[in-house]
Protein backbone atom coordinates (compact mmCIF):
# COMPACT_ATOMS: atom_id res chain seq x y z
CA UNK A 1 0.00 0.00 0.00
CA UNK A 2 1.23 3.44 -0.50
CA UNK A 3 0.56 5.97 1.78
CA UNK A 4 -0.06 9.54 0.46
CA UNK A 5 2.60 10.99 2.26
CA UNK A 6 6.16 13.15 1.14
CA UNK A 7 8.79 12.13 3.30
CA UNK A 8 10.79 15.19 5.06
CA UNK A 9 14.50 15.49 5.61
CA UNK A 10 15.65 15.90 9.17
CA UNK A 11 19.19 16.02 10.14
CA UNK A 12 18.88 14.17 12.83
CA UNK A 13 15.69 11.03 14.12
CA UNK A 14 13.45 13.73 15.06
CA UNK A 15 10.19 11.12 15.04
CA UNK A 16 10.38 8.27 16.25
CA UNK A 17 7.79 5.63 15.66
CA UNK A 18 7.33 2.13 17.59
CA UNK A 19 5.37 -0.28 16.58
CA UNK A 20 4.32 -2.93 19.84
CA UNK A 21 5.31 -2.48 23.34
CA UNK A 22 5.21 -4.67 26.12
CA UNK A 23 9.04 -5.86 26.52
CA UNK A 24 11.53 -4.69 23.48
CA UNK A 25 9.41 -1.93 22.54
CA UNK A 26 9.08 -0.21 25.80
CA UNK A 27 12.67 -0.67 26.51
CA UNK A 28 13.25 1.06 23.56
CA UNK A 29 10.98 3.94 24.25
CA UNK A 30 11.61 4.67 27.90
CA UNK A 31 15.64 4.09 27.05
CA UNK A 32 15.37 6.73 24.00
CA UNK A 33 13.70 9.06 26.29
CA UNK A 34 16.69 9.03 28.82
CA UNK A 35 19.37 9.65 26.44
CA UNK A 36 16.68 12.09 24.40
CA UNK A 37 14.96 15.18 26.25
CA UNK A 38 13.75 16.12 22.46
CA UNK A 39 12.91 13.61 19.87
CA UNK A 40 9.78 12.60 19.75
CA UNK A 41 8.46 9.17 20.68
CA UNK A 42 5.49 7.43 19.79
CA UNK A 43 4.14 4.19 20.35
CA UNK A 44 1.08 2.50 19.01
CA UNK A 45 0.27 -1.07 20.09
CA UNK A 46 -2.80 -2.66 18.51
CA UNK A 47 -3.98 -4.53 22.06
CA UNK A 48 -5.43 -2.29 25.24
CA UNK A 49 -2.72 -3.12 27.45
CA UNK A 50 0.90 -1.45 26.52
CA UNK A 51 2.96 -2.15 29.30
CA UNK A 52 2.15 -5.68 31.17
CA UNK A 53 3.93 -8.57 32.64
CA UNK A 54 2.87 -10.89 29.59
CA UNK A 55 4.99 -13.91 31.29
CA UNK A 56 2.37 -13.38 34.63
CA UNK A 57 -1.01 -14.20 32.13
CA UNK A 58 -0.91 -18.01 33.34
CA UNK A 59 -0.81 -16.94 36.89
CA UNK A 60 -3.76 -14.33 36.23
CA UNK A 61 -6.13 -17.41 34.92
CA UNK A 62 -4.74 -19.43 37.75
CA UNK A 63 -5.92 -16.51 40.34
CA UNK A 64 -2.53 -16.29 41.92
CA UNK A 65 -2.27 -13.06 40.53
CA UNK A 66 -5.34 -11.74 41.59
CA UNK A 67 -6.09 -8.19 39.98
CA UNK A 68 -6.10 -7.76 36.26
CA UNK A 69 -4.55 -4.24 37.18
CA UNK A 70 -1.71 -6.24 38.80
CA UNK A 71 -0.55 -7.38 35.47
CA UNK A 72 -0.21 -3.57 33.86
CA UNK A 73 3.13 -2.00 34.75
CA UNK A 74 2.63 0.99 33.10
CA UNK A 75 -0.48 2.85 31.63
CA UNK A 76 -0.15 5.35 28.73
CA UNK A 77 -1.31 8.03 30.95
CA UNK A 78 1.64 7.25 33.25
CA UNK A 79 4.22 6.87 30.41
CA UNK A 80 3.29 10.70 29.61
CA UNK A 81 3.78 11.92 32.77
CA UNK A 82 7.24 10.66 33.11
CA UNK A 83 8.08 10.32 29.77
CA UNK A 84 6.23 12.09 27.46
CA UNK A 85 5.58 8.96 25.55
CA UNK A 86 3.11 9.51 23.24
CA UNK A 87 1.42 6.04 24.04
CA UNK A 88 -1.71 4.72 21.16
CA UNK A 89 -3.59 1.72 22.57
CA UNK A 90 -5.84 -0.20 20.33
CA UNK A 91 -3.93 1.16 17.49
CA UNK A 92 -2.78 -1.36 14.50
CA UNK A 93 -0.44 -0.68 12.32
CA UNK A 94 -1.63 -2.15 8.94
CA UNK A 95 0.95 -0.61 6.52
CA UNK A 96 4.54 1.09 6.01
CA UNK A 97 5.39 2.78 3.29
CA UNK A 98 9.16 3.26 3.47
CA UNK A 99 9.20 5.61 0.48
CA UNK A 100 7.31 7.95 2.21
CA UNK A 101 8.44 7.35 6.49
CA UNK A 102 5.43 6.93 7.66
CA UNK A 103 3.16 3.89 8.90
CA UNK A 104 -0.77 3.73 8.57
CA UNK A 105 -2.80 2.90 11.74
CA UNK A 106 -6.54 1.48 12.07
CA UNK A 107 -8.39 1.42 15.56
CA UNK A 108 -9.30 -1.96 16.47
CA UNK A 109 -12.58 -0.02 18.10
CA UNK A 110 -13.68 2.06 15.63
CA UNK A 111 -11.86 0.99 12.18
CA UNK A 112 -10.81 4.83 11.65
CA UNK A 113 -7.37 5.42 9.64
CA UNK A 114 -4.63 7.40 10.38
CA UNK A 115 -0.99 8.21 9.03
CA UNK A 116 1.79 8.67 11.43
CA UNK A 117 4.98 9.71 9.43
CA UNK A 118 8.71 8.55 11.42
CA UNK A 119 12.21 9.42 10.75
CA UNK A 120 12.65 5.82 12.76
CA UNK A 121 10.94 2.87 13.06
CA UNK A 122 10.92 0.18 15.32
CA UNK A 123 9.46 -2.86 14.92
CA UNK A 124 8.38 -5.10 17.83
CA UNK A 125 5.24 -7.14 17.26
CA UNK A 126 6.30 -10.04 18.69
CA UNK A 127 4.93 -13.33 17.95
CA UNK A 128 1.71 -14.76 17.51
CA UNK A 129 0.43 -18.27 19.00
CA UNK A 130 0.56 -21.47 16.49
CA UNK A 131 -3.36 -21.91 15.42
CA UNK A 132 -3.20 -25.56 13.26
CA UNK A 133 -5.96 -26.33 10.68
CA UNK A 134 -7.34 -28.57 13.37
CA UNK A 135 -11.41 -28.60 12.87
CA UNK A 136 -12.74 -26.89 15.58
CA UNK A 137 -9.63 -24.99 16.86
CA UNK A 138 -11.26 -21.60 17.02
CA UNK A 139 -12.61 -22.97 20.26
CA UNK A 140 -8.93 -22.72 21.58
CA UNK A 141 -7.88 -20.11 23.87
CA UNK A 142 -4.42 -18.79 23.81
CA UNK A 143 -1.93 -16.43 26.19
CA UNK A 144 -0.84 -13.48 24.55
CA UNK A 145 -2.43 -10.57 25.77
CA UNK A 146 -3.82 -8.97 29.03
CA UNK A 147 -7.93 -9.48 27.05
CA UNK A 148 -6.62 -13.63 26.14
CA UNK A 149 -6.06 -13.98 30.20
CA UNK A 150 -9.53 -11.92 30.76
CA UNK A 151 -11.25 -14.36 28.36
CA UNK A 152 -9.87 -17.08 29.51
CA UNK A 153 -10.13 -16.36 33.33
CA UNK A 154 -13.45 -15.72 32.79
CA UNK A 155 -14.50 -19.05 31.11
CA UNK A 156 -12.47 -21.21 34.67
CA UNK A 157 -14.33 -19.12 36.79
CA UNK A 158 -17.79 -20.51 35.43
CA UNK A 159 -16.97 -23.44 37.20
CA UNK A 160 -16.15 -25.69 34.35
CA UNK A 161 -14.59 -29.52 35.84
CA UNK A 162 -12.60 -30.24 32.73
CA UNK A 163 -9.31 -28.84 30.37
CA UNK A 164 -7.08 -29.97 27.83
CA UNK A 165 -3.72 -27.83 27.53
CA UNK A 166 -2.38 -28.82 24.11
CA UNK A 167 1.30 -28.49 24.08
CA UNK A 168 3.46 -29.34 26.82
CA UNK A 169 6.39 -26.52 26.77
CA UNK A 170 6.43 -23.77 29.46
CA UNK A 171 3.56 -22.12 28.76
CA UNK A 172 1.31 -25.20 28.80
CA UNK A 173 2.44 -26.70 31.99
CA UNK A 174 2.70 -23.61 33.42
CA UNK A 175 -1.53 -23.74 32.29
CA UNK A 176 -1.80 -26.76 33.51
CA UNK A 177 -0.64 -26.17 37.01
CA UNK A 178 -2.68 -23.14 37.22
CA UNK A 179 -5.68 -24.73 35.95
CA UNK A 180 -5.22 -27.51 38.36
CA UNK A 181 -4.94 -24.77 41.71
CA UNK A 182 -8.86 -23.69 40.03
CA UNK A 183 -9.57 -27.18 40.44
CA UNK A 184 -10.38 -28.70 37.15
CA UNK A 185 -9.28 -32.09 35.67
CA UNK A 186 -6.60 -31.22 33.32
CA UNK A 187 -5.07 -33.40 30.96
CA UNK A 188 -1.72 -32.77 28.79
CA UNK A 189 -1.59 -33.47 24.95
CA UNK A 190 1.97 -33.12 23.56
CA UNK A 191 2.69 -34.08 20.00
CA UNK A 192 6.10 -35.49 20.92
CA UNK A 193 7.00 -38.04 22.93
CA UNK A 194 7.70 -36.08 26.36
CA UNK A 195 6.87 -33.14 28.06
CA UNK A 196 9.18 -29.93 28.28
CA UNK A 197 10.96 -30.30 24.30
CA UNK A 198 13.88 -28.37 25.27
CA UNK A 199 14.98 -31.17 28.41
CA UNK A 200 16.31 -34.50 27.25
CA UNK A 201 14.39 -37.38 28.37
CA UNK A 202 16.03 -38.14 31.26
CA UNK A 203 15.02 -35.00 32.97
CA UNK A 204 11.86 -34.36 31.20
CA UNK A 205 10.73 -37.71 32.54
CA UNK A 206 10.63 -35.95 36.07
CA UNK A 207 8.60 -33.27 35.23
CA UNK A 208 6.06 -35.60 34.19
CA UNK A 209 6.17 -36.99 37.28
CA UNK A 210 5.49 -34.03 38.78
CA UNK A 211 2.45 -33.70 36.67
CA UNK A 212 0.86 -37.44 37.28
CA UNK A 213 1.89 -36.76 41.40
CA UNK A 214 -0.74 -33.55 41.16
CA UNK A 215 -3.15 -35.07 39.05
CA UNK A 216 -2.79 -34.32 35.53
CA UNK A 217 -3.33 -36.52 32.72
CA UNK A 218 -0.22 -36.39 30.26
CA UNK A 219 -0.50 -37.97 26.76
CA UNK A 220 2.80 -37.99 25.04
CA UNK A 221 3.21 -38.69 21.20
CA UNK A 222 -0.22 -38.16 20.40
CA UNK A 223 -1.72 -35.06 18.60
CA UNK A 224 -5.25 -33.55 18.60
CA UNK A 225 -7.35 -34.09 15.26
CA UNK A 226 -10.29 -32.00 16.63
CA UNK A 227 -11.86 -29.67 19.15
CA UNK A 228 -15.35 -30.07 19.38
CA UNK A 229 -18.03 -28.01 21.51
CA UNK A 230 -17.19 -30.22 25.26
CA UNK A 231 -14.62 -32.16 24.20
CA UNK A 232 -11.37 -33.23 22.21
CA UNK A 233 -10.57 -36.11 20.06
CA UNK A 234 -7.01 -36.88 19.65
CA UNK A 235 -5.31 -38.72 16.38
CA UNK A 236 -5.87 -42.35 17.89
CA UNK A 237 -9.34 -41.83 18.12
CA UNK A 238 -9.78 -41.26 22.13
CA UNK A 239 -12.52 -38.74 23.26
CA UNK A 240 -11.38 -36.42 26.10
CA UNK A 241 -13.55 -34.51 28.35
CA UNK A 242 -12.47 -30.63 27.64
CA UNK A 243 -14.92 -27.97 29.18
CA UNK A 244 -11.75 -25.69 28.43
CA UNK A 245 -9.15 -25.93 25.94
CA UNK A 246 -5.95 -24.08 25.46
CA UNK A 247 -3.70 -23.82 23.01
CA UNK A 248 0.41 -23.83 23.46
CA UNK A 249 1.45 -25.30 21.05
CA UNK A 250 4.12 -22.58 20.49
CA UNK A 251 4.46 -19.34 18.83
CA UNK A 252 5.40 -18.06 15.39
CA UNK A 253 7.50 -14.49 15.04
CA UNK A 254 4.53 -12.02 14.10
CA UNK A 255 6.43 -10.79 10.58
CA UNK A 256 3.18 -10.39 8.03
CA UNK A 257 3.71 -6.25 8.39
CA UNK A 258 7.66 -6.78 7.43
CA UNK A 259 6.61 -8.50 4.76
CA UNK A 260 4.92 -6.52 3.55
CA UNK A 261 7.00 -3.70 3.63
CA UNK A 262 9.59 -5.71 1.60
CA UNK A 263 11.64 -5.97 4.56
CA UNK A 264 14.11 -9.62 4.84
CA UNK A 265 12.72 -12.25 6.70
CA UNK A 266 16.01 -15.02 7.82
CA UNK A 267 16.47 -18.51 7.21
CA UNK A 268 14.09 -19.24 10.54
CA UNK A 269 11.31 -17.20 9.37
CA UNK A 270 12.00 -14.50 12.04
CA UNK A 271 12.82 -10.70 10.65
CA UNK A 272 16.29 -10.66 9.43
CA UNK A 273 18.40 -7.68 11.57
CA UNK A 274 22.34 -7.01 11.33
CA UNK A 275 24.48 -6.27 14.53
CA UNK A 276 22.63 -2.76 15.57
CA UNK A 277 19.50 -4.50 14.92
CA UNK A 278 18.47 -2.69 11.77
CA UNK A 279 16.87 -4.19 8.79
CA UNK A 280 17.83 -4.00 4.93
CA UNK A 281 15.97 -0.61 5.67
CA UNK A 282 18.31 1.13 7.73
CA UNK A 283 15.51 3.56 9.25
CA UNK A 284 13.59 0.43 10.15
CA UNK A 285 15.02 -1.58 13.30
CA UNK A 286 13.33 -4.74 14.45
CA UNK A 287 13.59 -6.27 18.21
CA UNK A 288 11.90 -9.24 20.37
CA UNK A 289 10.45 -12.28 19.55
CA UNK A 290 9.67 -11.24 15.68
CA UNK A 291 13.70 -11.15 14.91
CA UNK A 292 16.06 -13.42 14.52
CA UNK A 293 18.83 -14.06 16.94
CA UNK A 294 22.53 -14.86 16.58
CA UNK A 295 22.96 -18.26 18.76
CA UNK A 296 25.34 -18.68 20.91
CA UNK A 297 26.35 -22.31 20.26
CA UNK A 298 25.88 -22.12 16.39
CA UNK A 299 26.59 -18.74 15.52
CA UNK A 300 23.98 -18.59 13.25
CA UNK A 301 20.48 -16.99 13.57
CA UNK A 302 17.38 -18.58 15.68
CA UNK A 303 14.30 -17.75 17.28
CA UNK A 304 14.61 -17.67 20.74
CA UNK A 305 11.01 -15.93 22.49
CA UNK A 306 12.35 -14.64 25.72
CA UNK A 307 11.84 -11.33 27.57
CA UNK A 308 14.70 -10.82 28.81
CA UNK A 309 16.63 -10.47 25.40
CA UNK A 310 13.42 -8.60 24.00
CA UNK A 311 14.44 -5.96 26.41
CA UNK A 312 18.09 -6.30 26.05
CA UNK A 313 17.62 -5.49 21.87
CA UNK A 314 15.32 -3.06 22.63
CA UNK A 315 17.91 -0.85 24.73
CA UNK A 316 20.67 -1.39 22.18
CA UNK A 317 18.32 -0.05 19.76
CA UNK A 318 17.79 3.18 21.34
CA UNK A 319 21.39 3.49 21.99
CA UNK A 320 21.80 3.02 18.44
CA UNK A 321 19.14 5.81 17.17
CA UNK A 322 20.62 7.66 19.95
CA UNK A 323 24.53 7.56 18.45
CA UNK A 324 25.81 5.50 21.19
CA UNK A 325 28.21 2.47 20.53
CA UNK A 326 25.68 -0.88 20.57
CA UNK A 327 26.43 -4.31 20.74
CA UNK A 328 25.20 -7.58 20.00
CA UNK A 329 25.27 -10.66 21.99
CA UNK A 330 24.43 -13.99 20.78
CA UNK A 331 21.48 -15.41 23.15
CA UNK A 332 21.97 -18.36 24.79
CA UNK A 333 18.49 -19.33 25.38
CA UNK A 334 18.20 -19.65 29.13
CA UNK A 335 14.57 -20.69 30.38
CA UNK A 336 13.39 -21.71 33.54
CA UNK A 337 9.53 -23.28 35.04
CA UNK A 338 7.77 -24.00 37.60
CA UNK A 339 5.92 -26.93 37.80
CA UNK A 340 4.13 -27.53 41.02
CA UNK A 341 7.03 -28.11 43.70
CA UNK A 342 9.84 -28.59 41.12
CA UNK A 343 11.28 -26.34 39.13
CA UNK A 344 13.21 -27.00 35.55
CA UNK A 345 15.69 -25.10 34.12
CA UNK A 346 17.85 -25.03 30.47
CA UNK A 347 20.55 -22.69 29.14
CA UNK A 348 22.67 -23.67 25.81
CA UNK A 349 21.35 -26.90 23.03
CA UNK A 350 20.51 -29.91 24.71
CA UNK A 351 21.53 -33.31 23.57
CA UNK A 352 19.22 -34.17 20.53
CA UNK A 353 19.68 -30.80 19.00
CA UNK A 354 23.85 -31.49 19.32
CA UNK A 355 23.55 -35.04 17.92
CA UNK A 356 21.13 -33.79 14.69
CA UNK A 357 24.03 -31.08 14.49
CA UNK A 358 26.53 -33.97 14.13
CA UNK A 359 28.70 -31.59 16.78
CA UNK A 360 30.81 -33.52 19.40
CA UNK A 361 29.62 -33.63 23.01
CA UNK A 362 30.32 -35.09 26.35
CA UNK A 363 27.63 -35.19 28.78
CA UNK A 364 27.90 -35.46 33.09
CA UNK A 365 24.98 -36.19 34.86
CA UNK A 366 24.88 -34.86 38.40
CA UNK A 367 22.30 -35.29 42.00
CA UNK A 368 23.62 -33.30 44.45
CA UNK A 369 21.87 -31.40 47.53
CA UNK A 370 20.39 -28.35 46.61
CA UNK A 371 22.29 -27.48 49.96
CA UNK A 372 24.07 -29.03 53.15
CA UNK A 373 22.54 -32.47 53.92
CA UNK A 374 22.94 -32.14 57.99
CA UNK A 375 20.97 -28.33 57.24
CA UNK A 376 17.09 -29.24 57.68
CA UNK A 377 15.36 -29.37 54.13
CA UNK A 378 18.05 -30.73 51.65
CA UNK A 379 16.34 -31.83 48.69
CA UNK A 380 18.37 -33.40 45.29
CA UNK A 381 18.28 -31.99 42.06
CA UNK A 382 19.08 -33.58 38.99
CA UNK A 383 21.90 -31.64 36.90
CA UNK A 384 23.18 -32.33 33.56
CA UNK A 385 26.19 -30.67 31.92
CA UNK A 386 26.99 -30.64 28.29
CA UNK A 387 30.30 -30.13 27.27
CA UNK A 388 33.12 -29.89 24.07
CA UNK A 389 35.47 -33.09 24.64
CA UNK A 390 38.15 -31.12 23.24
CA UNK A 391 38.30 -27.67 25.12
CA UNK A 392 35.68 -28.36 27.71
CA UNK A 393 33.27 -25.66 26.09
CA UNK A 394 30.17 -25.78 27.75
CA UNK A 395 27.34 -26.31 25.27
CA UNK A 396 24.46 -26.67 27.86
CA UNK A 397 23.10 -27.06 30.80
CA UNK A 398 20.00 -28.79 32.27
CA UNK A 399 18.41 -28.98 35.83
CA UNK A 400 15.65 -30.18 37.89
CA UNK A 401 15.13 -29.81 41.44
CA UNK A 402 13.27 -28.21 44.14
CA UNK A 403 15.19 -25.58 45.91
CA UNK A 404 18.12 -23.97 44.20
CA UNK A 405 18.09 -24.41 40.44
CA UNK A 406 17.67 -20.89 39.57
CA UNK A 407 20.64 -19.89 40.93
CA UNK A 408 22.57 -22.82 39.40
CA UNK A 409 21.32 -22.24 35.97
CA UNK A 410 22.49 -18.65 36.30
CA UNK A 411 25.97 -19.64 37.12
CA UNK A 412 26.28 -21.71 34.36
CA UNK A 413 24.54 -19.36 31.95
CA UNK A 414 27.22 -16.29 33.49
CA UNK A 415 29.93 -18.99 32.65
CA UNK A 416 28.67 -19.69 29.17
CA UNK A 417 28.85 -16.05 28.47
CA UNK A 418 31.92 -15.15 30.37
CA UNK A 419 34.10 -18.27 28.25
CA UNK A 420 34.53 -20.27 31.21
CA UNK A 421 35.40 -24.06 30.19
CA UNK A 422 33.11 -26.79 32.14
CA UNK A 423 36.20 -27.99 34.31
CA UNK A 424 36.62 -24.26 35.33
CA UNK A 425 33.39 -24.36 36.79
CA UNK A 426 35.34 -26.09 39.97
CA UNK A 427 37.13 -23.08 40.61
CA UNK A 428 34.08 -21.04 40.81
CA UNK A 429 34.17 -19.37 44.39
CA UNK A 430 30.87 -19.44 45.28
CA UNK A 431 28.66 -18.35 48.57
CA UNK A 432 28.15 -20.79 50.95
CA UNK A 433 26.32 -21.48 54.11
CA UNK A 434 25.06 -24.22 55.15
CA UNK A 435 21.49 -23.30 54.58
CA UNK A 436 22.15 -22.50 50.74
CA UNK A 437 24.92 -24.35 49.50
CA UNK A 438 27.56 -26.94 50.38
CA UNK A 439 31.44 -26.09 50.48
CA UNK A 440 31.50 -27.97 47.18
CA UNK A 441 28.54 -26.55 45.21
CA UNK A 442 26.57 -28.46 43.12
CA UNK A 443 28.32 -26.17 40.56
CA UNK A 444 32.13 -27.31 41.85
CA UNK A 445 31.08 -30.79 41.51
CA UNK A 446 29.87 -30.58 38.00
CA UNK A 447 33.46 -28.98 37.04
CA UNK A 448 35.30 -31.75 39.46
CA UNK A 449 33.52 -33.97 37.10
CA UNK A 450 34.25 -32.33 33.94
CA UNK A 451 37.66 -32.41 34.98
CA UNK A 452 37.80 -35.86 35.00
CA UNK A 453 36.31 -36.58 32.03
CA UNK A 454 38.39 -34.08 30.09
CA UNK A 455 41.82 -35.30 31.82
CA UNK A 456 41.28 -38.62 31.21
CA UNK A 457 40.85 -39.48 35.13
CA UNK A 458 37.87 -41.27 34.92
CA UNK A 459 35.83 -42.91 32.05
CA UNK A 460 32.38 -42.58 32.04
CA UNK A 461 29.85 -44.55 30.01
CA UNK A 462 26.48 -42.78 29.18
CA UNK A 463 23.18 -45.35 30.21
CA UNK A 464 22.70 -45.18 26.24
CA UNK A 465 25.79 -46.60 25.74
CA UNK A 466 24.94 -50.08 28.82
CA UNK A 467 23.74 -52.00 26.68
CA UNK A 468 25.86 -52.16 24.23
CA UNK A 469 28.62 -52.65 26.61
CA UNK A 470 26.78 -55.73 28.04
CA UNK A 471 26.30 -57.40 24.51
CA UNK A 472 30.30 -57.61 24.38
CA UNK A 473 30.90 -58.74 27.66
CA UNK A 474 31.33 -56.03 30.02
CA UNK A 475 30.46 -57.26 33.67
CA UNK A 476 27.72 -54.49 35.59
CA UNK A 477 29.27 -53.96 39.04
CA UNK A 478 26.69 -52.49 41.44
CA UNK A 479 28.98 -50.98 44.64
CA UNK A 480 25.84 -50.38 46.62
CA UNK A 481 24.99 -51.70 49.71
CA UNK A 482 23.39 -55.06 49.64
CA UNK A 483 19.90 -53.11 51.19
CA UNK A 484 20.47 -50.71 48.52
CA UNK A 485 20.69 -53.45 45.53
CA UNK A 486 17.96 -55.59 46.87
CA UNK A 487 15.31 -52.24 46.74
CA UNK A 488 16.16 -51.66 42.88
CA UNK A 489 18.99 -52.52 40.55
CA UNK A 490 20.11 -52.93 37.07
CA UNK A 491 18.97 -56.25 35.71
CA UNK A 492 22.22 -58.55 35.78
CA UNK A 493 24.31 -56.47 37.74
CA UNK A 494 26.74 -57.94 40.87
CA UNK A 495 26.24 -56.03 43.87
CA UNK A 496 30.22 -56.00 45.69
CA UNK A 497 30.04 -52.96 47.94
CA UNK A 498 32.33 -50.54 47.77
CA UNK A 499 33.78 -50.95 51.57
CA UNK A 500 34.31 -54.85 50.62
CA UNK A 501 35.86 -54.33 46.73
CA UNK A 502 39.22 -55.08 47.37
CA UNK A 503 38.13 -58.23 48.96
CA UNK A 504 36.38 -59.59 45.66
CA UNK A 505 39.16 -58.37 43.17
CA UNK A 506 40.01 -61.80 42.25
CA UNK A 507 36.21 -62.14 40.45
CA UNK A 508 36.99 -59.18 38.50
CA UNK A 509 41.34 -59.43 37.39
CA UNK A 510 39.94 -60.26 33.63
CA UNK A 511 37.90 -57.10 33.03
CA UNK A 512 36.68 -54.81 31.88
CA UNK A 513 33.73 -53.84 34.11
CA UNK A 514 30.95 -51.08 34.05
CA UNK A 515 30.62 -49.88 37.59
CA UNK A 516 27.46 -48.29 39.21
CA UNK A 517 26.35 -46.80 42.10
CA UNK A 518 23.10 -44.80 42.84
CA UNK A 519 24.30 -41.13 41.80
CA UNK A 520 27.91 -41.95 40.22
CA UNK A 521 29.87 -40.67 43.60
CA UNK A 522 30.85 -44.03 44.84
CA UNK A 523 31.13 -45.49 41.80
CA UNK A 524 33.35 -43.14 40.38
CA UNK A 525 35.84 -44.24 43.66
CA UNK A 526 35.39 -47.23 42.89
CA UNK A 527 36.85 -47.01 39.59
CA UNK A 528 39.95 -44.72 39.88
CA UNK A 529 40.87 -48.33 42.95
CA UNK A 530 40.12 -50.51 40.33
CA UNK A 531 41.99 -48.54 37.49
CA UNK A 532 44.74 -48.36 40.04
CA UNK A 533 44.54 -52.23 40.02
CA UNK A 534 45.51 -52.59 36.97
CA UNK A 535 41.69 -53.53 36.01
CA UNK A 536 40.18 -51.57 32.98
CA UNK A 537 36.83 -50.00 34.66
CA UNK A 538 34.25 -47.72 33.60
CA UNK A 539 31.93 -45.73 35.60
CA UNK A 540 27.68 -45.27 34.90
CA UNK A 541 27.40 -41.71 34.64
CA UNK A 542 24.85 -40.40 36.90
CA UNK A 543 24.71 -43.94 38.58
CA UNK A 544 21.32 -46.09 38.94
CA UNK A 545 19.39 -42.76 39.34
CA UNK A 546 19.94 -41.46 35.84
CA UNK A 547 19.97 -45.07 34.94
CA UNK A 548 16.53 -45.57 35.97
CA UNK A 549 15.37 -42.28 34.65
CA UNK A 550 16.93 -42.54 31.62
CA UNK A 551 14.78 -46.14 30.78
CA UNK A 552 11.77 -44.99 31.77
CA UNK A 553 12.02 -41.82 29.60
CA UNK A 554 12.65 -44.26 26.29
CA UNK A 555 9.97 -46.60 27.71
CA UNK A 556 7.61 -43.98 29.17
CA UNK A 557 6.90 -45.93 32.23
CA UNK A 558 5.49 -43.70 35.16
CA UNK A 559 7.17 -43.59 38.44
CA UNK A 560 7.71 -41.73 41.63
CA UNK A 561 8.74 -37.72 41.25
CA UNK A 562 12.11 -36.34 42.91
CA UNK A 563 12.54 -36.12 46.31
Amino acid sequence: MVLSMTKRQFDQSNRVVIVGGVAGGMSAATRLRRLDAEVTITVLERSGHVSFANCGLPYFVGGIIEEEGDLTLQTPEQLFDRFRLDVRVNQEVVAIDRSAGAVRTRSTISGQEDVVPYDKLVLSMGAAPVRPPIPGYERVRTLRTVEDATRLATEVDVAPDTAVVIGAGFIGLEMAENLVGQGLGVTIVEATPQVLPPLDPELAVLVRDELVTHGVAVETGVSVASVEERSVTLADGRVLGAEVVVGAIGVRPDIHLAELAGLDIGPSGGIAVNDANQTNDPDIYAVGDAVEKPDAISHATSLIALANVANRQGRRVADHIAGRPSRTVPSLGTAIVKVFDIVAATVGWNERRLQAAGRPFRAIHSHPFDHATYYPGATRMAAKLIFDPSDGTILGAQIVGRNGVDKRIDVIATAMAGGIAADQLADLELAYAPPFSSAKDPINLLGYMAENVLSGDCDIVGPQELGQLVEKGWPVIDVRTAEEHAAGAIEGSINLPIDSLRDNLASLRHGPVVVYCQVGQRGHTATALLQELGIVARNLDGGYQTWLAWTRAKERVPSTSIT
